[in-house]
């Protein structure tokens, strides 16, 4: 005779958490917590404690201007492979967090395969006087601050790397042997700058993502005016998308049978 198991006790806060994904999913605008806690019938400190550990673990993002969440990229992660979401959308919440928090400009660059990079989105702090990129924008995919991580993942010979070197326009230009020490610096550190030498005026940082085999797929970079931050923010920028290009490189191009979630999960908390 066959035994009919006994109901189980589902665990409420993830009941809660699961609730509050469903209605962000179908919501039609980031929410605050108040309007999430009146849709889904939870208590406001309750959604809030879930909310901020979520955003810890970034199943949601949380837009700190407006005090809103919306779905995050982890939730994505989880389903990468079941769902046509453009990688733009994934990384474009990211993009506008880091301008907010380091109020600059924060470019997205595509690396193509033909040896360039190209501006596919952009997301912008608050100072009135800023610079821009045009979306579309294209450089050779060595040059600038993205160019030195490039180089730093692709670990060209030397006399490959000042073969392509020669070829590059800078508005003021570095010398190979300040260029390649540059490089070999972006390696160590995962990030790289660009102090007026690509433009001069002009101070860019970057980090780039890279897929399962190491290949840099999107570049990252901040765009400020010279001067308008101190060295330290420059600095607190760099290691920030270097973390934030080796989350979404975790995310986007999870290697084959690992636990990526899980992994994003310790990470971020």
């Amino acid at each position: 005779m066959t035994q009919v198991p006994d109901k189980q006790k589902d665990v409420g806060a993830v009941v809660h958490a699961l609730r509050i994904l469903q209605h962000l999913a179908t919501a039609p605008s980031p929410q605050g917590v108040a309007a999430v806690a009146r849709a889904t019938g939870i208590s406001p400190s309750t959604c809030f404690g879930i909310l901020r550990t979520m955003a810890r673990a970034r199943f949601v993002s949380f837009h700190e201007k407006e005090k809103t969440y919306a779905l995050g990229l982890a939730v994505a992660e989880l389903a990468i492979g079941l769902i046509g979401t453009s990688y733009l959308d994934l990384i474009r919440p990211e993009l506008e967090r880091l301008a907010l928090n380091h109020d600059m400009l924060i470019a997205l660059w595509r690396i193509s395969e033909d040896g360039h990079i190209i501006v596919v989105d952009r997301a912008y702090g608050e100072h009135a006087v800023r610079v821009d990129m045009r979306i579309g924008s294209r450089l050779p995919f060595l040059i600038g601050a993205v160019g030195r991580c490039i180089a730093a993942h692709l670990r060209l010979p030397s006399q490959e790397l000042r073969r392509r070197f020669t070829k590059l326009r800078w508005q003021d230009p570095p010398s190979f042997e300040e260029y390649r020490a540059e490089v070999d610096q972006a390696a160590r550190d995962g990030w790289a700058r660009d102090v007026g030498r690509l433009y001069r005026g002009i101070t860019t940082v970057a980090s780039v993502v890279v897929d399962q085999t190491g290949m840099p797929r999107f570049g990252i970079s901040g765009i400020a005016i010279q001067g308008q931050h101190a060295p330290e923010q420059i600095d607190r920028l760099g290691f920030e998308l270097r973390d934030t290009a080796a989350y979404l490189s975790r995310a986007l191009f999870p290697p084959p049978g690992t636990e990526t979630s899980k992994t994003a999960m310790v990470t971020a908390s």
